[in-house]
């Protein structure tokens, strides 16, 4: 009877062991290579013209680690373990962190349209509806002054549309200067006199510490939808901008290739910065991609062109890794080779 207790115990601990190591919860967070997807079926446009190769959206997989995780991230190539800090502040559940890259999402997608349309010179209609306040920084000027929210009428008297007008107009202010917002809240009408500082984190930039968001509405001609379920951030909109772009124009600009690359893009066609491109040239390659855009951040050191590169390399990819700072960089590589 001793030994079958024994046995008994010692296989409940083992279960509770396994289940400890596989199901626990670490305050780290694994990011590694997720998927290489072809854009086609993500978007529908009405009456589009068709293509031999592929757009791809690229992903990073990641999740909060368990014991079993963590210890296989650590001799597992282009997996990488972060801080959960890092990845969500604190106070914010998983369901909000995700919410929040589902937003992302569709914002990229709209800046997308935008560029997409307009270069394929087809109909578009973009208004614009009011500059918010999505965040007031904590430790900056506006922290006491404004709340998220707030509609930014106008900075020194003179209007704005866009979040950009406020942002280049504070850059080239110094520490100590004031500017004077107005500002809607709710039905109220409030003049806020907010002086300029240095930002915690990077002393060598100053604002007032806000996070904003420009409110447009676009409606375009064909229509387009597109579905990307519970795909988030915004580091696809340059591979939306060429699908929508493919889709609209007759000329294949695939050439039968499938075309993979990353990068966030905004209302004017920039391609900026994204995190993990290291993990995203090894999906693209496992999916056997032709062509990798990365961004090229104006060539600075340690760009994600840099890392895509290397990346490349190490893997001892066949796939050309292109490096490009705008839509039409990569429109113009597509057309001229």
């Amino acid at each position: 009877m001793k030994s079958n207790k024994r046995v008994i115990i010692t296989g409940i601990i083992a279960i509770l062991i396994v289940a400890f190591l596989g199901a626990y919860r670490l305050p780290y967070y694994i990011y590694k290579p997720g998927t290489a997807d072809a854009l086609e079926p993500f978007v529908e446009i009405d009456d589009s013209f068709p293509s031999e190769g592929d757009m791809h959206l690229v992903t990073v997989r990641g999740g909060q680690a368990t014991p079993i995780q963590w210890v296989l991230s650590q001799v597992r190539p282009y997996h990488e373990v972060v801080p959960l800090e890092q990845v969500r502040p604190e106070g914010i559940s998983e369901d909000e962190y995700f919410h929040a890259q589902l937003q992302l999402m569709e914002s990229s997608q709209e800046a997308a349209k935008v560029v997409a349309y307009e270069s394929a010179e087809r109909d578009i209609t973009v208004d614009y509806e009011g500059v918010f306040v999505v965040q007031a920084l904590e430790g900056m000027p506006a922290e006491k002054e404004l709340e998220a929210g707030d509609e930014i009428l106008s900075v020194n008297g003179e209007e704005i549309e866009e979040s950009d007008e406020l942002v280049s107009y504070v850059e080239t202010l110094e520490e100590g200067d004031v500017v004077t917002l107005t500002v809607k809240r709710g039905d109220e009408t409030l003049s806020k006199e907010i002086e300029v500082a240095p930002f915690p984190d990077d002393e060598s930039r100053v604002g007032v510490g806000i996070s904003l968001v420009t409110d447009r509405s676009v409606e375009v001609s064909p229509e387009v939808t597109v579905k990307s379920g519970d795909i988030g951030g915004p580091s696809a909109g340059l591979m939306f901008s060429l699908e929508m772009y493919d889709q609209l124009t007759e000329e294949d600009i695939t050439k039968g290739r499938e075309v993979c690359g990353t990068g966030e893009i905004n209302y004017e066609g920039e391609v900026g910065r994204i995190g993990g491109i290291d993990k995203k040239v090894v999906a693209a390659d496992q999916e056997g991609c032709d062509v990798f855009f990365a961004p090229n951040e104006g060539e600075a050191e340690g760009s994600n062109y840099e890392v895509a590169v290397e990346a490349a390399e190490d893997i001892n990819t066949e796939m050309d890794v292109v490096a490009v700072d705008t839509f039409d960089d990569a429109l113009k590589y597509l057309n001229e080779n």
